[in-house]
């Protein structure tokens, strides 16, 4: 069973939210919170699996919020609820820790399928919402042909996986890409996640356009 804790500042929203998922049979709904304070004193109290987390929230907004709940001693993974017409701080969760994203609007089957995406230790990063976050947030200049020296540490593979990733592909795409096994590609992505500290693929897309190996709608 799948453990979530839904934070959103608008009733409405949170109860709607735990309505969908109370159809779904390996889904609960452990608590609601309707403040940035609120998400990080439930999470420590009912320890979820997964946070759906608003951006735009009284006393705390969801990017520290985000940033706080990843560093608990059980940490939950967070998946934000964004519409792109609104939420301007996207971005800046991706960087503090968020798992993913999804649109408000979102089916519940999606919704339900985002959940059990992140809950296993994937990030959720639709190509259409990478794309959208990354060339509104990063305005980077156009990368050289070289690798960046901020990614001198890197093998020349791992730095070919990189940019895939960046891109938004599946280990599975990658590994096409590549012509490389499924599973060489996930020891690539562990390595890279190891040797700069991060917790998911939401981050490796980050290091890619922060480091100028991707620009923005390139």
């Amino acid at each position: 069973m799948i453990r979530v804790l839904i934070a959103d500042d608008e009733t409405l929203i949170r109860h709607g939210l735990a309505a969908i998922l109370s159809g779904v049979p390996d889904i609960e709904v452990v608590g609601e919170a309707a403040d940035g304070l609120a998400v990080i004193d439930q999470a420590r109290r009912v320890e979820p699996d997964v946070v759906l987390m608003d951006v735009r929230m009284p006393l705390l907004d969801g990017i520290e919020a985000t940033r706080r709940v990843v560093r608990l001693p059980r940490p939950p993974r967070v998946l934000v609820l964004t519409t792109f017409d609104l939420d301007e701080y996207v971005y800046e969760a991706m960087r503090a820790g968020a798992a993913g994203f999804l649109l408000k609007s979102v089916p519940g089957e999606q919704l339900a399928f985002g959940i059990r995406t992140v809950a296993t230790g994937d990030a959720l990063l639709a190509p259409a919402i990478t794309r959208r976050l990354v060339e509104e947030f990063l305005r980077r200049p156009a990368p050289g042909t070289r690798t960046p020296p901020s990614l001198a540490d890197l093998t020349g593979r791992e730095t070919d996986v990189l940019r895939l990733v960046g891109r938004g592909l599946s280990n599975a795409e990658v590994a096409a890409e590549l012509f490389l096994a499924e599973s060489t590609v996930k020891t690539h992505v562990a390595n890279l996640l190891a040797k700069r500290a991060l917790r998911d693929r939401a981050q490796l897309v980050v290091l890619a356009y922060e480091s100028g190996l991707l620009r923005p709608g390139g």
